[in-house]
């Protein structure tokens, strides 16, 4: 799988395409529109590239992962500014679709090595990131989601090729090793959530089904389908075993998608869906009345969902000059959420939430 600077790379291209979606397509990057540096408010950072995940523990530890042309990108938030640390790039390039943390030393980041199609998993230890080995299915793989509920663990799910048929990829840190975990699906994954060592999600989407999205409970023991309603699912978040949302879009005009679990069912919630369609690409929760999702309106704008315990709403939001999607969204409190993206002229996009505002 050659790398590119997007998700249109990943597997959720091909499971929208299918469902008449479309794929997600983030802006191509463009060196000379390229900027560096920390212009304007303390929270703000513009960079060539695109950033596909966020994370934060707190509101001065936050991560951003994503592309530069060929080479990973990570970005840190030490509650002054964002600044660009080392990453590790694999021979060949690579690039990371989505990060982690657990504390302010235990960090992953997860993606595809260029060169070979090699899962790419790396992790902070509170003072470099390095890569760890992972494993790669003969036939490659690549990750799009990762989640921890501590440094004994963490799961990574993805897709890989089976002569040209997307399968599923699941992977399990113990605290000394990622090993592969065996899916009773062959269909690939799109976004991951723990909550426990016995509570996790798995989330996609089933072309076999006849187009119903694809969601997998982990119970401590093995991983076991769950029935939902039809649609696609891109992300996934959860704030306990009985509390837990997936995010995504229908098949068709696309409306967006949105779907919550009540500890026994997953069902479908009202959500808005502005003109012209929207498929929602994250979704981060801190309570049960409060959560966030994000995604653009068509490729113009940016587009942020808020649920405030009783509906969700639209919220207003900036769009850079042009046109940007948001990909990525993390939250620590009702007063601190960060949204990132990337914009139609290859720049990165980080969106600040401080209670009142995104700015």
């Amino acid at each position: 799988m050659p790398q590119l600077a997007a998700r249109t790379v990943s597997f959720l291209a091909l499971p929208l395409l299918v469902a008449g979606v479309g794929a997600l397509v983030v802006p191509a990057v463009s060196a000379a529109a390229a900027r560096s540096g920390s212009p304007g408010p303390a929270s703000s950072f513009t960079s060539i590239g695109v950033l596909s995940g966020v994370a934060a523990t707190s509101g001065s530890n936050a991560w951003a992962v994503g592309t530069a042309g060929s080479k990973t990108l990570i970005v840190h938030w030490n509650g002054r500014a964002w600044k660009r640390v080392s990453s590790p790039t694999p021979t060949g390039g690579g690039f990371l679709e989505a990060v982690v943390a657990t504390s302010a030393r235990n960090a992953w980041a997860v993606g595809q090595a260029s060169a070979g199609g090699k899962t790419l998993i790396v992790h902070w230890n509170g003072r470099a990131w390095k890569r760890v080995p992972s494993p790669t299915p003969a036939e490659g793989g690549f990750l799009e989601a990762v989640a921890a509920t501590s440094p004994r663990n963490a799961w990574a799910v993805g897709t890989t090729l089976t002569g040209g048929t997307a399968g599923g990829l699941i992977e399990h840190w113990n605290g000394t090793t990622w090993k592969q975990v065996p899916s009773p699906v062959s269909e690939g994954f799109s976004g991951v959530a723990a909550t426990s060592a016995t509570n996790a999600w798995a989330v996609g989407f089933d072309p076999s089904s006849g187009g119903k999205t694809l969601i997998l409970r982990w119970n401590g023991t093995v991983w076991k389908r769950v029935p939902s309603p039809a649609g696609v699912l891109v992300g996934v978040a959860a704030t306990s075993a009985d509390s837990a949302w997936a995010v995504g879009g229908t098949g068709s005009s696309p409306d967006s998608l949105i779907l919550r679990w009540n500890g026994t069912a997953w069902k479908r919630v009202p959500s808005p869906t502005p003109a012209g369609g929207a498929v929602l690409h994250a979704v981060a929760a801190t309570s049960a009345g409060s959560v966030w999702a994000v995604s653009d309106t068509g490729g113009l704008k940016t587009l942020i969902e808020e649920w405030n315990g009783h509906t969700w709403k639209r919220a207003s939001s900036p769009t850079p000059t042009g046109s940007a999607q948001l990909l990525g969204v993390a939250a620590t409190s009702p007063s601190n959420a960060w949204a990132v993206g990337g914009t139609d002229s290859g720049t990165t996009v980080i969106l600040h939430w401080n209670g009142q505002t995104w700015k």
